[in-house]
């Protein structure tokens, strides 16, 4: 409903900036106000070109002290759901359907990253976010994730472990947030675009952090790694799914280094993660003419995806449409409700919100 004053239909009233702050101008003759303040302007040496080009920047330094400030302010939106209902579509009792960043606010991802099971399961989840589902998020879900970010580097900070993965996901947020700062114009992304690029600075800081971090020696002078027989260190090396890894131990000392090159250990790891079909298309000779495995782990590496294994996962029941963690209780009415749970790997668990 527009303002009913003396003449509602006017364009409005003339103001102007002064030391004072905001006036009002009177015509000196009629007592009325003036719409036009070119002769005032030119009475008071004001150029009224500057004046309104002043009034747009004081405005935009306004709004990026606004957007600076909201984007700084630590706001938590962590939830302690251990289950949410997924529905798919509208129905007499609901209406509506769950999305991807719902599920993401109203899961308990804040404490899963603390736990050391889940804890690799939440990054993937955060990666696969950063690189397509970023735009698909709301603006809450947004700050939530930078959120859960942010306590991710803390804790890698503090603990000094797992450096390398958390490098790889701000690295892969970075570049998709390089891409799509760049269609700002087209609506891709929610906020001003200060805020973005505050986050952007912020991301580059993690990693500086990172880069810059120093692994403390533990003061155990207890029995050590190289300690053990080397059958024992075998087995255990055995134990590792990634080949940096297995690259990164061998660098600690010549005894490992020898450990780490052992041929069966990298048959058993291309074995693990890739198929007897894919392994017979990259087979790789050595200087002796036997199969360098080694040379192959990292060559399939490229070309396909490795296996995926976690410690903890979350889990849907087909009976109910529940999605929780594995070992959470929830209402089922099912008779066996551990028969109706299926494990869902990150990629799974974005799908489920793909219509």
């Amino acid at each position: 409903m527009p303002f009913l004053g003396q003449d509602w239909r006017s364009p409005g009233q003339s103001w102007v900036k002064t030391a004072d702050g905001w006036k009002r101008f009177l015509d000196e003759k009629s007592g009325s106000f003036v719409s036009d303040l070119s002769s005032y302007c030119n009475k008071e040496v004001y150029n009224k070109e500057n004046l309104f080009n002043s009034l747009n920047y004081d405005v935009a330094a306004k709004k990026r002290k606004k957007d600076m400030l909201n984007s700084k302010t630590k706001t938590q939106y962590f939830h302690q759901e251990k289950w949410i209902y997924v529905h798919k579509g509208s129905t007499k009792e609901r209406h509506g359907y769950c999305t991807l960043g719902e599920a993401f606010n109203r899961l308990d991802f804040s404490t899963a990253i603390l736990d050391s099971r889940r804890f690799n399961y939440v990054v993937r989840l955060l990666e696969l976010i950063a690189k397509s589902q970023l735009t698909s998020l709301s603006g809450i879900a947004q700050k939530n994730f930078m959120n859960i970010l942010e306590k991710v580097v803390l804790k890698v900070l503090e603990d000094q472990q797992n450096i390398r993965l958390i490098r790889e996901l701000l690295q892969t947020l970075y570049t998709s947030l390089c891409t799509l700062v760049q269609r700002v114009g087209k609506c891709v992304l929610v906020g001003n675009i200060n805020m973005w690029v505050y986050r952007m600075e912020t991301i580059l800081h993690w990693q500086q952090q990172l880069n810059n971090i120093q692994i403390t020696r533990p003061a155990f002078k207890g029995l050590t790694f190289t300690d053990l027989p080397l059958c024992l260190q075998l087995n255990i090396m055995q134990r590792l799914s990634d080949g940096r890894d297995l690259v990164s131990l061998g660098q600690v000392g010549p005894n490992l280094h020898v450990l780490s090159e052992d041929r069966l250990l990298w048959k058993r790891l291309c074995q693990y993660h890739f198929s007897e079909r894919q392994i017979r298309k990259r087979l790789i000779l050595s200087d002796k003419g036997q199969l360098d495995w080694k040379k192959m782990y990292f060559k399939l590496v490229r070309c396909y995806p490795r296996k995926e294994q976690y410690g903890d996962t979350l889990q849907l029941c087909k009976h109910c449409h529940i999605l929780s963690w594995k070992g959470t209780d929830h209402p089922c009415t099912a008779n066996n409700p551990q028969s109706c749970s299926v494990s869902l790997s990150p990629q799974d668990f974005i799908n489920l919100f793909k219509f």
